[in-house]
């Protein structure tokens, strides 16, 4: 099926004269999942992953994507034609390494210009340039063969109320103009729907499980427009866009309407973030102002109710949480438990709190040698049965009414090896040792890696994912700029962590074939002291489900590991007990937090 969707591709790429189609994994906005509409490099390559980029000419394809979904895509590229390029390994050529040998002059190189940012336009064309060869901007080329393509989606937004965000729109919008100001913009542009999603106060569901609603937002001093699908307008969003002056146009208009509100200003606009097809709409501008936008920080900021309302939801996902491992491990082995019966059953006591309303991602429940694949999503073909032995792994997370949650739990479901237990110990390790830091005012998150990781790299032994990334509130669970890595990124903006930051916390180990290790809290940075040398920052665990005791290997321990530990579960005790809902439960909380 797969090579033949690559045929018929290959033969509207023939009938356009195009010699390299790019197709990456995104939609008009830069988001990292998609909507249904936008799944074209799935429907051509079969792989399923949310992150990858694919390349056809007429003598191949290849996918390019990252550490984690390595073995994933090994599996589903088998037999479909697709060349897999294992990004970060060695001998493979990046995709703009691929291009720069085999592109040749005279050729054309194309993509849909809405589909890439403006950044990786201008790096393909400088390739396309060196090589005599033109980078074009096509429309989407898969349209024309899929033809069972669904609709995009347009799904009813919600306006959040400021005792929900903290910060009235109007509020917002004066913060955020005083930001333009002072660089001295006329007019700023954006794109990324976290960002218009934050600023304007509405959520939506064209984006799975984010509450993101598909809109470009466009501010000058002195008003602002929305750009929604018209199929979604009702009275109660004109209203709301009146009283706080916002003009609300069609979503597509923004292509037409760009270049003329843009003509003689300076405009503020993130080439990383805004796709190649509005940016080339702004060469009628007096100025491009290419920065992170000022969205991007203040959101990332929580405010103070954006705070309490997170350690609300967080509690509530740890009740459900905690009550599902003492189900899990009571009935593993007595019942049939398969990887999806799991994660359905963790879904059920999620939707017991009436402020649940979905997954904040797809679940990962993992068993065995399933969990070395670092974003493993079970299906009919892999779904497999929990035996009582060795390790299940759970990433999994909710959208609440008062916020959104991401947690990692990886279990002992019965006898373990030793070996299995040093890898969990030293994974726990250094989730503690991250957790427990304090570390000056300006940090970035590659100064503080080194405590999640010092443990496995003394047996030689890493991850090959970031350990922390920021977390939206009521959004979008990835969102930056905050990460928690030590591979800089070339070019990359390296960001300062603030108080009111959310952030992951995340080590792992991944042996394939074997098993996989990863503990996931979420933490939130805190102002600690000021001394005579500075500003001191501290984590608050916003998470609060105890790690498993049946894994750890105490004697590998430091005594600060222990007493984190303890300190951990101690707070978990306070926090979670009354939250409990039969004395069974209770019971078995007491005992999975007691202090070793």
């Amino acid at each position: 099926m797969i090579k033949d969707r690559l045929d018929s591709l290959r033969r509207v790429m023939k009938e356009k004269k195009i010699d390299y189609y790019l197709v990456p994994t995104e939609d008009p906005h830069g988001s990292e999942y998609v909507g249904e509409y936008y799944k074209c490099r799935e429907y051509l390559t079969g792989f399923t992953g949310s992150a990858g980029t694919a390349l056809i000419w007429q003598e191949g394809a290849g996918l390019w994507t990252d550490a984690r979904y390595h073995i994933q895509a090994d599996r589903q590229l088998c037999g479909s034609g697709v060349t897999l390029f294992k990004e970060g390994e060695e001998k493979v050529p990046s995709l703009y390494q691929f291009l720069e040998k085999n592109l040749q002059e005279g050729q054309c190189l194309a993509a849909d210009g809405s589909l890439i940012s403006a950044e990786a336009a201008q790096r393909l064309q400088e390739i396309a340039a060196a090589k005599g060869a033109l980078l074009k901007s096509c429309d989407d080329l898969t349209k024309e063969i899929w033809t069972d393509r669904p609709d995009r989606s347009a799904e009813a937004i919600t306006l959040l109320s400021p005792e929900s965000s903290g910060k009235s729109t109007g509020e917002k919008l004066t913060v955020i103009r005083r930001r333009m100001e002072e660089k001295g913009a006329d007019l700023l542009l954006l794109s990324s729907l976290d960002e218009i999603g934050w600023l304007f106060n509405i959520r939506g569901k064209d984006i799975p499980m984010s509450l993101l609603a598909l809109a470009y937002g466009v501010v000058e001093r002195e008003s602002a427009v929305l750009y929604l699908q018209k199929r979604i307008w009702n009275e109660q969003l004109l209203a709301w866009a009146a009283k706080n002056q916002i003009e609300v146009d069609d979503y597509d208009m923004i292509y037409l309407d760009l270049s003329r509100r843009a003509q003689g200003k300076r405009v503020w606009a993130d080439r990383e973030r805004v796709n190649w097809k509005l940016f080339t709409l702004l060469q009628k501008a007096e100025g491009v102002i290419d920065e992170i936008s000022p969205v991007e920080m203040e959101k990332a900021i929580k405010n103070e109710t954006e705070q309490k309302n997170f350690r609300r939801a967080h509690e509530k996902d740890a009740a459900a949480v905690i009550r599902f491992l003492f189900w899990l491990k009571t009935h593993v082995g007595k019942e049939d438990i398969t990887e999806i019966r799991a994660a359905q059953k963790l879904e059920e006591f999620r939707r017991e709190w009436d402020s649940y309303l979905l997954p904040s991602f797809e679940p990962i429940v993992a068993y065995g040698e399933h969990a070395a694949i670092v974003h493993y999503s079970a299906d009919t073909s892999s779904d497999c049965l929990l035996r009582p032995e060795g390790f299940l792994l759970m990433d999994t997370g909710g959208q609440y009414r008062e916020g959104t949650t991401d947690i990692t739990r990886t279990v002992a479901l019965g006898p373990l090896t030793r070996r299995q237990k040093e890898g969990y110990t030293r994974v726990l390790m250094g989730n503690l040792r991250l957790a427990g830091l304090t570390f000056p005012y300006g940090c970035s998150g590659e100064n503080l890696d080194l405590a999640a990781r010092s443990a496995l790299w003394e047996e030689g032994l890493d991850f090959f994912h970031g350990t922390g990334h920021g977390v939206g509130y009521l959004m979008n669970v990835h969102e930056g700029p905050q990460a928690i890595r030590w591979r800089h990124r070339k070019g990359s903006f390296v960001t300062a962590l603030e108080p009111g930051m959310v952030i992951s916390d995340e080590p792992g180990l991944y042996l394939e074939g074997e098993y996989g290790i990863r503990l996931e809290n979420l933490l939130l940075c805190r102002e600690k002291e000021k001394t005579s040398f500075g500003r001191f920052l501290a984590w608050e665990v916003l998470t609060l489900v105890p790690f498993d005791r049946e894994a750890i290997l105490p004697e590998i321990m430091e005594k600060r590991d222990v007493r984190l530990l303890n300190d951990y579960h101690s707070t978990v005790r306070r926090k979670m007990l009354p939250l409990m809902k039969t004395k069974a439960e209770k019971d078995w909380l007491l005992e999975a937090t007691e202090p070793l």
